[in-house]
């Protein structure tokens, strides 16, 4: 599944086969994973479902990438775990490998 993110890039859009979930960390890694168009979609989409685990470790993400680590260290609680990596590329494999097994 992540195989299937990541080549689905170059689209304009994620596939509808993901999981709203999915589709924010779709539209960070389209966005580089950097602020920008792409993460305010991401971040409008966390914030559709807050208290749900799924849409709180990915807002944990959102808020990495804005640099905000107090907001992030907050999500990560809310989803009942903790950041894995220092590296955002790192961070997002191992959400996206969470949320697709």
């Amino acid at each position: 599944m992540i195989d299937h993110i990541l080549s689905s890039l170059t689209q304009d859009a994620p596939p509808n086969d993901l999981s709203l979930p999915l589709q924010a960390l779709w539209w960070l890694k389209k966005g580089d994973l950097r602020l920008g168009k792409p993460w305010e979609k991401a971040h409008a989409i966390c914030q559709t479902a807050e208290g749900n685990r799924p849409y709180d470790l990915v807002h944990a993400l959102v808020h990495l990438i804005e640099g905000d680590a107090p907001n992030a260290a907050y999500w990560y609680r809310r989803a009942g775990t903790e950041q894995s990596s220092d590296n955002l590329s790192d961070e997002w494999h191992a959400i996206a490998g969470f949320l697709t097994k």
